[in-house]
Formats: structure tokens, sequence, C-alpha cells
């Protein structure tokens, strides 16, 4: 990721932090589940794949807080189940690999991997801090490799843009639409070259026939991409009408890049079968667990200011009272009745899934 943005989620366990923010992506992460299962019972019933009896598993973008752990637990328990069932004998170890950026909240994922070592006999575990965008492991030493609502986001914004002076999201709406194609094309190649490597450094660290599940938010192929701006919109028109009425400097927000972007599923297989590493097992699109009706404006706001709050801080300044004035403007967008269903109806996300296997 890079130096001039720091990206990761709110820290601590306070209302406004991740942890109590973030159900929805733990519904992601259950929907992940069949496949890690099935990923686990594909690798403990090949033995050329484990010679010496351990498993190697790493969760990349793990951030803090209850879903932290949640991936490699499924993994560890999908491992123990397959051995009873099928009467085998136990792997004499299982080593689970925590990995996110270095501002990452480590204190509380370290607590929780603790008593998730005293909770599993023979579990090793570490965490290993650094970008996903580059080198992380060892060459053919993991299994399997799971992310879960992590790789939407880019290692950077798109140069192209910064160079051009051309806002990710410009306040008037005319302008805005003239440059969609040229806001999106930019973040859709960013998105190519960093998924493209993130396969070439996995393909390294995997062993041949290793494994690897990941979800990511993004679009389904026909929804049409002229729709959309951002798989960030509504933090986007949020600050857009802070802008508006001068809360947060014009200028500031003009230049203002979050680097997220959601492919398609269509785009998110060409990459995959071009970069030439990997063959597709499943990939599966989903649409949000959750029930837009049950979602609140203060819900929202509130799972917002959890995700984005540190890179709007970064870029606008350490005001104390900016996040809350972009809650107090997100609740007054969405006071009238519908209009949050609304909005998020118009901008319709999905949650991509895919299980991977490194070619022999």
């Amino acid at each position: 990721m890079s130096s001039e943005q720091m990206v990761h989620m709110n820290r601590g366990q306070g209302e406004t932090s991740y942890a109590q923010n973030s159900s929805l992506q733990n519904a992601a992460q259950n929907r992940m589940r069949s496949l890690i299962e099935e990923a686990i019972a594909d690798l403990c019933s090949t033995s050329t794949l484990l010679p010496s009896r351990s498993m190697v598993v790493a969760d990349l973008g793990c951030s803090s807080g209850p879903n932290a752990l949640v991936l490699v637990s499924i993994a560890v328990d999908a491992i123990q189940s397959h051995c009873l069932r099928y009467q085998q004998q136990p792997l004499a170890e299982i080593c689970v690999l925590l990995n996110d950026l270095p501002d990452n909240d480590f204190n509380v994922v370290v607590k929780s991997l603790v008593a998730f070592q005293q909770s599993h006999k023979s579990i090793v575990a570490g965490i290993v801090p650094g970008s996903f965008y580059g080198r992380l492991f060892c060459s053919d030493s993991l299994h399997l490799v799971c992310s879960s609502n992590s790789l939407h986001w880019l290692s950077k914004a798109p140069d192209e843009l910064k160079r051009n002076r051309i806002p990710a999201y410009d306040i008037d709406e005319h302008v805005r639409r003239e440059r969609r194609t040229i806001v999106l094309g930019a973040y859709a190649r960013q998105f190519g070259k960093d998924f493209t490597q993130f396969l070439e450094l996995r393909a390294k660290e995997l062993v041949p026939g290793g494994r690897m599940v990941v979800s990511l938010a993004g679009r389904r192929s026909e929804e049409p991409a002229s729709k959309y701006t951002h798989a960030w919109e509504s933090v986007a028109q949020i600050l857009s009408e802070m802008a508006s009425k001068g809360v947060i400097n014009r200028g500031k927000f003009e230049s203002f890049y979050i680097p997220i972007y959601g492919p398609s599923d269509e785009g998110l297989r060409d990459i995959i079968q071009s970069e030439g590493s990997f063959s597709i097992r499943e990939l599966q699109v989903h649409e949000p667990t959750s029930d837009n009706t049950l979602i609140t404006p203060s819900r929202m706001a509130n799972m917002l200011r959890a995700g984005f709050e540190p890179i709007i801080i970064q870029h606008f300044g350490p005001a104390e009272t900016i996040m809350d004035k972009f809650v107090s403007t997100a609740e007054r967008r969405w006071s009238l009745q519908g209009s949050l269903q609304e909005e998020l109806a118009a901008n319709p996300r999905v949650i991509l899934v895919v299980s991977l296997t490194k070619k022999v």
C-alpha cells in the first residue's frame, strides 16, 4: 500500500471502532465457508501436498476485532473435521499466519490469537505485517491463502488522475458525468495491475497445487459500469456535500482519492486467466447478506466512519469534529423516509468470492 495513504480500520473497541461496526464483513466471510472447507478437503486428500503432515494457512488483510480469526478458524475446524471424518491421523501441526498493514490494530489481534492457540492444540501462529502487494512469505511455503473484504483496496490511487488533476468525484454533477469514463478507466487499470501482482506473488509463495479463496466487493458484469463512479460512492457524496457547504476545504476534496475499486465478476475472471498462475475452481456472485431496510442512517454512517475515518483524517487534517460532521451530514442526507434505501439501491454492490488452485 502506498506510504502516502495510511489505510486501516478504526482501532479499539469503542462505538466508532471497526470491531463494533463489521457485521456486514462477517457475513461476507461466512459466504466463503463452503469454499474454504472444499479447499481443505482437497489439500488433505492430496498426500503429496502435505509431506511433513503440517499445513500453513494465511489470512491476508485480517484487520482486527471479532472478524480477525474467522477465516483461519474455519480452516482449522475443517482440517480437524476432515481428519476425524476419514479417520486420518491429525496433522502434526497447523501454522496460522495473519497479515495486514503495519498500522492495523495488532494489539487486539495478538490477544485474540493467544486465546485461539490455547483452545486449539498443535497450532503455531504468527503475525506478518506488510502489504499483500509485496512479498510476505517464503517460496513454496503456504498451502492455503484466504482474504476477505480486502482486495478491493488498491496499492494506491491512480497516478494518472493525480497527475492530470482530475478529481475522483467532481462536485459538479455535469462534469462528473463527463469524466466518469476517464475516472473509472484509471481505477480499473490500477486494479488490474494490483490484482495481477497479487496473483504473481501468491503463486511464488504457495506450494504447487496450493489453494486460495478470496472475496472482495464488486459488481455484476451485466450492470453497466457507466452507472457507477466508485465502490465508495456514499463516502464521496457525503464529503462532496461537506465541501459544498464549506465544512471541508473544496480544494482538498478535489485532491482526495480513496484507493478502492470494485471489479465485475467477468473482469476479475479475465485478470486471473490472463495472469495464468491459477485455475478457477469456482467464482460466485453474492448479494450483500443484510437487508437494506434494516440498515438505519445512524448504523450506515458509523459503518462508513469505522472504515474510512483514518484515511479521511489523514487527508483533511486532524480536526476533532470532522468525523462528527461527517456522521451528522450523512444522517441528515438520509433522514427522509426511504432516502438511504434509495441510495443503496441506486448503487448496487455484490460480493465476489473466488476459489483458485495454483497450477502445477
